[in-house]
């Protein structure tokens, strides 16, 4: 299961990025519109702010915008930054590799490959989709001709 952070984070991206083109949203509009709490909330527009996701404006119509365009964001690059690696055995992970403590051998071992191949499946999906493929047809609110504003 996904953490709330990482779920929360997710709600926020979707919301931002379902803003025209320049619009920014408050932390206090997110919050409340989607029922996170907003202390916690605000962290999680730091990390992505910090992850070079998100931007953040001062002033009366400030607020946190797209630093880039939701189709160059996936939702494995945004679950890694919350969660951490998505492998569910460190001989699997990619960025974490770590041989596990009682293995006699990778090779052989049937644990390692049934899980990776469900691991496999799973990054292949999370990293192809985008915070612009779940905004098409959702209930974020887009009006007919109103584009997810796309990389290019």
């Amino acid at each position: 299961m996904i953490s709330n952070k990482a779920k929360y984070a997710f709600r926020a991206l979707l919301a931002i990025a379902a803003e025209p083109e320049g619009s920014a949203l408050t932390s206090a509009e997110i919050a409340r519109t989607h029922s996170i709490p907003h202390k916690f909330l605000e962290q999680i527009l730091l990390d992505l702010k910090k992850a070079g996701i998100l931007d953040s404006r001062r002033g009366k119509s400030g607020g946190y915008v797209m630093l880039r365009p939701a189709d160059t964001i996936s939702f494995g690059e945004v679950l890694r930054l919350f969660e951490g690696p998505l492998a569910p055995l460190p001989c699997l992970s990619r960025n974490a590799y770590r041989r596990c403590e009682d293995c006699v051998s990778e090779a052989a071992c049937e644990i390692r490959r049934e899980f990776g191949r469900a691991y496999d499946a799973s990054r292949q999906v999370l990293d192809a989709r985008t915070i612009a493929d779940a905004l098409r047809n959702s209930p974020y609110g887009f009006e007919p001709g109103h584009e997810v504003r796309q990389a290019g």
